[in-house]
C-alpha cells in the first residue's frame, strides 16, 4: 500500500530543510524537557510519600500538645497501653548546650525519649546499633552538626542543663530527616528518664510534647472519634498517616506547581520560537508552494505538506525534550537534596513522558498553524509573478480559527499544568493580556514614528526609524516575541527576588546578634551582670507574659468558633498561645495604621479598660478592629482589654516584635520570662559570654543570630538554585525567540543592504541604520516587557503571596540593557553576510 502523496512529499520537501529547522527543534526541546522534568519529579514525590508517610511520622497516630498532658488524657494512654498498644513519648524543646572539654555553646533541639519510637523505620547511628542501647547509659545521640559546632568529639561530656551526659554517637539517618531543620536546630537525644535532672523546664518554657502510638489502620479514626471531645477541651492535637501524606503532597505539589509553571513558560516560549521559525520557513516556501499548485495540488494537500512536517519535527523536538527532561528529573533530587523530608525515587513515569510528546507535537502544530495558511492560500500565479497578494476573505476566516485554537490549547495547557482552573485561568489570562498591550505598543510605536518623523535627523537615523513602518516591516512581530519573553522572565526574577527577600534577616550593622530568652524575673539582673563583666550593654530587656484568648467582644471562643457555615475568625488564631509583652513606646520595625497609641504620658482614666495594640494582620485574622474588647487569660486570671491601635510589624528587622503589646501597669506583676538583646562584634567573645551564661543559668537559651543567618544563607541557596535551575529552560527558551524573531526578518535585512550599498552606502552606514532598527526594537520591546513584569509581579507578591513587594529596579534596568545588547548583537550577526560581502556576490546567492 503506497502511502498519501502528502506525507511523501513532506518527506521529501524536508530534507532541505531540517538543518534550518533546528531553531524549531530546540524551541520545542527545552519547553518539553521543562514539563516532563518537572511533572515526573511530582509524581516520584506523590509515590515516594505514599510508600513512606509510614516511615515519616514513626507510627500510626502522633498526639501532640503545648503542656503536659493533663491526668484525663494521661489515664486514656494508660488505658491503651494495658491493652497491648504499643506507646512511645518524645518531649521536645530548644535549650542551649555545653561541651566540657572546649568550652564552646550551641543552641539545639532537646528530644527526650521513651519507648520503643520509632515504630516504623529506622534511625542510623554511628557507631551502628546505639539507638536502641544509648537510653540504658547516661549518654546522649547528637546530629553531626552538633559535634562540629561544639568542636567536640565522640566521648565527650556535655552539659544539657544541670545534667551531664557522655555523648556516645551520631544520629546520621532518622525518619522524616531534612537538613532544613537539622542546619537551623541540631538535636540532641537524651533518655527521658534524666530530663528531669537538667531543670530546663521551667515555666515559660515552649517545649512540645508527643506521643506516638502503634494502631491498626482501621482503629486510629475510632480512636480519634472516641476521644475527640477531650482532646479539644486540653487542646491536644493530632496527626495521621493520612494526614501526614496528605500535608506533605499538598506542601510539595506546591513547589511542583510552581515549578511546572515556570516549565509552562519555557514551552510558551518555546511556541513562539516555533512561530518565528515556521514564518522564516514559510516565506521561503511560498515559491515552492505555488509551483505545486501549477502542478494540480489542491489548497489543503499543500497545507498538509508542511503542516505534516511540522507536527514531525515538533515529534522529534519534544523526543529530545523528553530525554533531556528525564535527565534533568534524575537531577532534580539532588538540586533539591536537604529541602525534602524524604527520600525520592527517581523512576519513569510515562504519563509525564506521552503527555510531553502530545503537548510538544501540539503546540508545533498551534503555533506554526498560523503562519502555515499562507501557504494554503498562496496562488498558482505566484510562480510567475512573485509580488502577487494572497489573502482572501477564506483565508483571513481560517486564520482567526487557527487563532482561536490557539487560544483554546493555551487555556487547557494552563489549567491542566497548574491543576487549579483559577490559577490556570488567571496564567492564560495574563498571557492573553500581556500580548494585546505589546501589540499596541508596537501598532502604537508604528503610528508614532510616521507621525513624529525626524526629518531633521541624519540619513542613517532616519532610514533606521522608516524600517519600523515601511511596508512588509516585522515591528509587530519581533516586539511580540522579545516583549513577550522578557515579560515572562522578568515576571519570574520579581517574584522570586521578593519571595527570597521575606528569608533575609535585618542586616543593619548596629542590630543585635546575640539573644537570650526564657531569663526568669529572679535571673535578669543576674544575667545583666554576667554581661557587665563582659563589657557588653544590653540593648534591651524585653518582658513576655504568656496567654491565651478567652472572649472576644465578651463571647467564648469556643462560640465564636462554632460557625456552622464556615465564617468569622480564623480557628487557629483563637486558639494559639501569645507570648505578649507591655511597653510605652513603639519600636523601629513598628508602623501604626489605625487608632492611638497611648504614649507615655496618656494615662488610662478610672474605670477604662485596659488598652492593647494588636498587628494588623492578626486583627484580621480574629475578626476584630480598633475599639473591640478581648479577654485575655493570663494564668487563670481573665483581663479584658481595649484594642487601641493597629499596628504593621516587619518581621524581617531583629527587634522585640509581638503580635499583641499591653500598655504599661496591666501585666507587671504576671508571671513572666525576659528577654534580652545584645551585640557583640568578635565571635570569640560571643562565644564566651554564651559558655558564662549557660553555666550560671542553665535554663537561659541563647542564640547566637550569626549562626542562624549562615544556616538560612545554606537553605536559602539551595532554594534559590532550583527556580534558577529550572528558570535555565525559560532563559534558553528566551534566546531562542530572540534569534528566531530576528532571524524573522533576515531575507529582507540582506535584500536592504544589498540595495543601500549598491547605490553607494558604505559598510558602516548600513551598519547604523540597522543598529537604529534593531535598538528601537529592543529598547521598546524590553522596556514593555520589564514594565509588565514589574506590574504582575506586584499583582503575585502582594495578592497571590500577601507579601510586602519591593521592585528591584536596578535588576530590571539591568535586563533592560542586556535585551536591548542581545537584539544588536543577533541582529548585526545576522546581517554580516551582506555587510562584509560585495552586493553582486550576494545578488547571486539569492536568486539560486
Amino acid at each position: 500500500m503506497r502511502p498519501p502523496f502528502a506525507l511523501v512529499l513532506a518527506w521529501r520537501e524536508s530534507r532541505g530543510s531540517r538543518r534550518r529547522l533546528a531553531l524549531y527543534l530546540s524551541s520545542v526541546s527545552l519547553g518539553v524537557a521543562a514539563l516532563v522534568a518537572i511533572n515526573s519529579f511530582g509524581a516520584n514525590v506523590r509515590t515516594s510519600v505514599h510508600a513512606q508517610a509510614r516511615t515519616l511520622l514513626g507510627a500510626d497516630l502522633e498526639l501532640r500538645s503545648r503542656a503536659a498532658f493533663p491526668d484525663s488524657v494521661e489515664a486514656v494512654l494508660d488505658s491503651v497501653r494495658r491493652s497491648g498498644v504499643r506507646l512511645a513519648r518524645v518531649t521536645s524543646f530548644a535549650s542551649m548546650v555545653l561541651a566540657q572539654r572546649t568550652g564552646r555553646t550551641r543552641l539545639v533541639e532537646v528530644r527526650a525519649v521513651s519507648g520503643d519510637f520509632p515504630f516504623y523505620g529506622i534511625v542510623t547511628t554511628d557507631p551502628p546499633g546505639l539507638w536502641t542501647t544509648f537510653r540504658a547509659a547516661r549518654a546522649v545521640l547528637v546530629d553531626p552538626a552538633v559535634l562540629v559546632s561544639l568542636g567536640a568529639r565522640v566521648g565527650d561530656t556535655v552539659h544539657v542543663g544541670d545534667a551531664r551526659f557522655v555523648v556516645a554517637g551520631v544520629v546520621s539517618g532518622a525518619p522524616g530527616d531534612a537538613a532544613l531543620w537539622t542546619a537551623i536546630g541540631p538535636r540532641v537525644f537524651l533518655p527521658a528518664q534524666y530530663l528531669e535532672e537538667t531543670n530546663l523546664l521551667r515555666f515559660g518554657s515552649l517545649a512540645q510534647y508527643r506521643a506516638y502510638l502503634e494502631l491498626p489502620d482501621a482503629t486510629v479514626q475510632r480512636f480519634l472519634n472516641r476521644h475527640n471531645a477531650l482532646f479539644q477541651r486540653y487542646r491536644i492535637g493530632n496527626e495521621t498517616v493520612a494526614e501526614q501524606e496528605e500535608d506533605l503532597t499538598r506542601a510539595l505539589g506546591r513547589l511542583a506547581r510552581y515549578l511546572g509553571l515556570v516549565g509552562l513558560v519555557a514551552l510558551l516560549l518555546g511556541g513562539l520560537g516555533v512561530g518565528s521559525a515556521v514564518n522564516v520557513f514559510v516565506g521561503d516556501k511560498l515559491d515552492s508552494a505555488a509551483l505545486l499548485r501549477c502542478l494540480g495540488a489542491r489548497q489543503r494537500t499543500v497545507l498538509a505538506v508542511y503542516l505534516l512536517q511540522a507536527i514531525a519535527l515538533g515529534l522529534v523536538g519534544a523526543g529530545a525534550g523528553v530525554v533531556l527532561g528525564l535527565i534533568v528529573q534524575a537531577a532534580l533530587p539532588a538540586v533539591l537534596g536537604g529541602l525534602l523530608p524524604l527520600d525520592v525515587a527517581v523512576s519513569l513515569q510515562w504519563t509525564p513522558v506521552v503527555a510531553g510528546l502530545g503537548i510538544g507535537a501540539g503546540t508545533a502544530a498551534l503555533f506554526a498553524l498560523p503562519p502555515l495558511l499562507r501557504l494554503q492560500a498562496v496562488s498558482p500565479l505566484r510562480a510567475l509573478r512573485r509580488e502577487l497578494g494572497s489573502g482572501s476573505r477564506a483565508t483571513r476566516l481560517w486564520s482567526w480559527v487557527a487563532y482561536g485554537a490557539l487560544l483554546v490549547g493555551l487555556v487547557a495547557l494552563s489549567v491542566w499544568q497548574a491543576q487549579r482552573r483559577e490559577a490556570g485561568l488567571a496564567f492564560a489570562g495574563g498571557v492573553l493580556v500581556t500580548t494585546a498591550l505589546l501589540w499596541l505598543t508596537a501598532r502604537s510605536l508604528m503610528w508614532a514614528t510616521r507621525r513624529w518623523f525626524p526629518r531633521r535627523a541624519s540619513y542613517v537615523v532616519r532610514q533606521g526609524i522608516a524600517n519600523l513602518f515601511r511596508p512588509q516591516n516585522q515591528t509587530t512581530a519581533v516586539i511580540l516575541a522579545i516583549g513577550f519573553g522578557v515579560f515572562l522572565i522578568a515576571t519570574l526574577y520579581v517574584v522570586q527576588r521578593n519571595l527570597l527577600d521575606q528569608l533575609a534577616l535585618d542586616s543593619r550593622p548596629d542590630r543585635p546578634n546575640l539573644v537570650f530568652f526564657d531569663v526568669q524575673r529572679d535571673q535578669r539582673d543576674g544575667v545583666v551582670g554576667v554581661f557587665t563583666g563582659h563589657g557588653v550593654s544590653p540593648l534591651g530587656v524585653t518582658p513576655i507574659v504568656p496567654a491565651r484568648i478567652a472572649r472576644v467582644n465578651g463571647h467564648p471562643t469556643d462560640s465564636v468558633t462554632a460557625d456552622s457555615l464556615g465564617r468569622g475568625p480564623n480557628r487557629w488564631a483563637l486558639r494559639r498561645d501569645y507570648r505578649n509583652t507591655y511597653r510605652d513606646t513603639l519600636v523601629s520595625s513598628e508602623r501604626l495604621t489605625a487608632g492611638a497609641w497611648w504614649g507615655r504620658s496618656a494615662a488610662r482614666r478610672e474605670g477604662e479598660l485596659p488598652r492593647i495594640s494588636v498587628e494588623e494582620e492578626l486583627a484580621t485574622e480574629v475578626g476584630v478592629r480598633v475599639g473591640d474588647r478581648i479577654t485575655w487569660n493570663v494564668q487563670g486570671v481573665l483581663i479584658e482589654t481595649r484594642i487601641a491601635s493597629l499596628r504593621q510589624v516587619s518581621w524581617a528587622r531583629f527587634e522585640p516584635n509581638f503580635f499583641v503589646v499591653f500598655e504599661p501597669g496591666v501585666l507587671e506583676r504576671a508571671p513572666q520570662t525576659f528577654v534580652l538583646l545584645a551585640r557583640e562584634g568578635d565571635a570569640t567573645r560571643r562565644a564566651e559570654l554564651q559558655r558564662d551564661i549557660v553555666i550560671a543559668y542553665p535554663n537561659v537559651v541563647s542564640l547566637d543570630l550569626t549562626l542562624v543567618q549562615q544556616a538560612l544563607d545554606g537553605i536559602v541557596s539551595k532554594v534559590t538554585l532550583a527556580i534558577r535551575f529550572m528558570a535555565l529552560f525559560s532563559i534558553g527558551s528566551g534566546l531562542v525567540i530572540l534569534v528566531g524573531a530576528l532571524t524573522a526578518s533576515r531575507l529582507q535585512r540582506i535584500r536592504e543592504a544589498v540595495l543601500l550599498k549598491t547605490i553607494g552606502a558604505s559598510a558602516g552606514q548600513v551598519r547604523r541604520i540597522f543598529l537604529t532598527e534593531y535598538f528601537a526594537w529592543g529598547s521598546l520591546a524590553a522596556l514593555t516587557g520589564v514594565l509588565l513584569a514589574g506590574v504582575a509581579g506586584w499583582a503575585l507578591v502582594a495578592r497571590l503571596f500577601e507579601l510586602r513587594f519591593r521592585l528591584p529596579s536596578l535588576a530590571l534596568a539591568g535586563v533592560w540593557a542586556a535585551v536591548v545588547g542581545l537584539v544588536a548583537a543577533v541582529g548585526l550577526a545576522n546581517s554580516r553576510t551582506a555587510l562584509s560581502k560585495p552586493p553582486l556576490a550576494v545578488w547571486r546567492e539569492l536568486s539560486e
